[in-house]
């Protein structure tokens, strides 16, 4: 049984591979009622088909019909409401580029970065071209009536309990609707108009308006240090470099700061809750990189930046946002506010008639929806506390693709406006960079969008607005099983109409295969903890594979699954586009060996990583450290059946030796389970460290204590005594096997941060 127990503990150890460490700005704004007992809710995935009444299948009409310029149809009333989904798209890369000086408004705007090359067609017949020229307006009934499949099917599918869309084009609503339920005990359709979801990430595209609406105003400028507009409590130290953190750095995530999330990010309970420039003096990041040398997603950052608006605004964040975005916009059920009892030094609550409508968040298991608490934000509000719903991030959308203006309303000019379609820095062909603070996406057709991606523990949304459709999507979940559906969503409707349909995957690279060694390997992200407890889980979850396969595809794995990717040109340049669709990856070669990659819109770089800081080298020590403790103390069951002797020396080292084995089993024990229980990411942000992984860290590091000193007697151990010497040569060379492994996995495990129980 304890054999058992160890190869488990040792197997599990290897692959703790936890949920994401909430990665894009989180939030949500969810209803604080009481919760409702779990055997209430559904067991099995809602019926969606049944919620809504299946819209008339339009009749076919001549193509010349369809061809015809005008304008669209008005969009159709929004049928029986339904919950809305949270939309979040994939993390990307930027790459590492020289220092940012980004330009004021009141200058030119900086250079747009290389366009990429257009991939080559692959070979096969001619591709059929897209449905509709991008001049040409979206037929509004049969985009409802595709937008439903989609959602229907993947909400089936993956277990959503529910979603909400808006679409917008040519500044009109084409489609606003609800799927599913809101709430699910009592059950509540989503309506569209009425029902707020948590945006999470999305609300960094508010900071962002409201840092570059100081900007025009004269009182910030993205060229100086961020110090400059922030009080001295909140500003940021030096911590050994040089060169100071600037405005521009926030937007385009280039600060250098460490990424930490658990235990602080989110709060369960409100009286957790604190101040942003306390949150901001207690939470500081350790910087880990240069300014403006790479990219690594930061929600300290974008609330620095909330905080700097603030600061020279003169008025809360809160305030500041709603003065000046979402009041003018008429956007009267979007808040940054939460809801909960007034508290001295936090921002008013949200109000009744709001809090209201705020939809619950939910986990899917095997047993059904789990409804969630509500999850606080507001400690660092301006990176994912904003609450919205389809019909207020329509008006929002129209304002961006109307270049800062709507119904006579004013947001932002034209050189903001300008700036939100320029990425701040350079970055290698296909990546995109981040354009003051907006996501750049490539889609289908070569269209490019821009917009931002958000997720909570519970919610997952996502915004897109592509300029040369003058459409604009926006799609949100309140389920954690929403990622896939939200980051598809975009791509798929532009799919449909504005790009001539995938045939064919791109072909793989005979050369490629023949350069597996420069490509393969393990990458850790930029976007983690880089020491403690924390830094221990990201680097075991944050890692991608990098592997070339037979028929010439670079094919990478991560925690969100593996993927295909064909070369963009010559294997040797680094340049990658997925076998099918427009997402891209590039590489930094030395000597032509890849030692990093970046992924499209700049949320992270993935460098290669030393074979030690490999999850397989860990695992692997981890089981002959297990090997290792079993065989001692079956030693020790097997010596007590017989009479032996020893001299002080070595009795005390057997000892030390069996305490050992105790120490390192129970740690790799307790390690295991911990990974067994980290499936709910809430009760690992909400219970972070916890007594397991603290017990677990403090007998490993215990253990590595004691490895030292058995270091120190191996010689003396060898030697034995003169007349009472009772081991064997084989009983000494086991011992020092022993002392060995535990001494490489002590030393593997201290890289890694495990042996610190009191960093959590």
């Amino acid at each position: 049984m304890l054999i058992r127990s160890a190869v488990f503990a040792a197997a599990a150890l290897a692959l703790l591979l936890l949920p994401q460490t909430i990665a894009l700005a989180q939030d949500d704004t969810a209803k604080p009622a009481h919760q409702a007992d779990a055997p209430a809710l559904p067991k099995r995935p809602i019926p969606y088909a049944k919620l809504n009444a299946k819209p008339a299948k339009p009749k076919p009409k001549p193509a010349d019909a369809q061809a015809s310029a005008g304008s669209p149809k008005p969009p159709p009333t929004t049928p029986k409401p339904a919950p809305p989904a949270a939309a979040a798209p994939k993390p990307v890369i930027s790459a590492p580029a020289p220092d940012v000086d980004a330009a004021q408004p009141d200058a030119a705007p900086p250079p747009a970065p290389v366009a990429s090359p257009p991939a080559a067609p692959p070979p096969g017949p001619p591709a059929p071209s897209a449905r509709l020229a991008p001049g040409q307006p979206l037929p509004a009934a049969e985009l409802e009536a595709f937008v439903d499949g989609v959602m229907n099917d993947a909400m089936a599918r993956e277990h959503i309990a529910g979603a909400t869309v808006s679409v917008v084009q040519n500044g009109q609503v084409l489609l606003k609707k609800g799927y599913g339920f809101s709430n699910l005990n009592p059950q509540r359709p989503v309506d569209p108009d009425r029902t707020l979801f948590r945006v999470g990430s999305i609300s960094k595209t508010f900071t962002w308006i409201a840092v570059m609406k100081e900007v025009e105003a004269g009182r910030l400028r993205l060229n100086q240090p961020v110090n400059l507009y922030l009080p001295e409590k909140a500003q940021v130290k030096d911590q050994g470099y040089d060169q100071p953190v600037r405005v521009a750095n926030l937007m385009d995530h280039s600060a250098g700061f460490e990424d930490r999330a658990l235990g602080q990010l989110f709060e369960r309970k409100f009286d957790r809750v604190r101040p942003l420039d306390l949150y901001l003096r207690q939470e500081r990041p350790k910087r880990v990189h240069a300014p403006g040398v790479v990219s690594s997603y930061s929600n300290y950052g974008a609330a620095l930046a909330g905080e700097a608006a603030s600061y020279v605004a003169g008025k809360p964040y809160e305030r500041l946002v709603e003065d000046e975005i979402i009041n003018p916009l008429g956007m009267a059920h979007t808040t940054f506010r939460e809801p909960h009892d007034p508290k001295a030094g936090l921002p008013a609550p949200m109000s009744p008639a709001l809090a209201a409508d705020v939809s619950d968040g939910y986990r899917w298991t095997p047993g059904g929806f789990q409804r969630r608490d509500y999850e606080f934000i507001e400690q660092i509000a301006p990176a994912g506390a904003g609450s919205s719903t389809a019909g207020d991030m329509a008006r929002y959308m129209l304002m961006q693709l109307g270049g800062g203006q709507l119904s006579g309303v004013t947001v932002y000019g034209p050189t903001t406006a300008q700036a939100f379609r320029t990425p701040l820095r350079q970055t290698p062909i296909g990546i995109n960079g981040w354009a003051h603070g907006f996501m750049v996406f490539d889609l289908p057709g070569g269209h490019r969008g821009y917009g931002h991606g958000g997720a909570t523990l519970s919610f997952f949304s996502n915004m897109v607005v592509v300029p040369d459709l003058n459409l604009g999507i926006f799609v949100s979940t309140n389920t954690d099983t929403g990622r896939s559906l939200v980051n598809r969503l975009p791509e798929r409707i532009v799919q449909r109409f504005y790009a001539a349909p995938d045939l064919f995957p791109r072909p793989g690279s005979p050369d490629l295969a023949q350069r597996r060694s420069d490509y393969a390997g393990y990458y850790l992200t930029t976007r983690r903890t880089y020491s403690g407890l924390e830094g221990f889980v990201d680097a075991l979850q944050g890692g991608a594979s990098v592997d070339v396969s037979r028929d010439g595809h670079l094919v990478t794995s991560d925690s969100s699954g593996m993927a295909a990717w064909a070369p963009e040109g010559d294997p040797a340049e680094g340049r990658f586009i997925r076998t099918q669709g427009a997402e891209r990856i590039a590489f930094d070669l030395a000597d032509g060996r890849a030692r990093a990659f970046h992924v499209a819109n700049g949320t992270q770089a993935f460098i290669r990583a030393p074979i030690w800081r490999e999850p397989r080298m860990l695992a692997l020590l981890a089981a002959f450290t297990a090997a290792a403790a079993v065989a001692t103390l079956a030693g020790v069951a097997a010596r007590n059946r017989r009479e032996f002797r020893e001299n002080q020396i070595q009795s005390r080292a057997s000892l030390v030796q069996n305490i050992q084995a105790v120490l390192w089993l129970l740690a790799l024990v307790l390690f295991g389970f911990w990974s067994s229980k980290s499936g709910d990411q809430a009760q690992v942000m909400y219970r972070w460290p916890g007594i397991l992984m603290i017990t677990a860290s403090a007998c490993a590091l215990v253990a590595a204590g004691l490895t030292a000193t058995t270091v120190l007697v191996v010689p003396s151990i060898w030697r034995g005594g003169r007349r009472v010497d009772s081991w064997s040569h084989l009983r000494k060379a086991f011992f020092t096997a022993t002392v060995l492994i535990y001494a490489a996995f002590s030393a593997d495990l201290a890289l890694w941060g495990a042996l610190s129980p009191w960093s959590g």
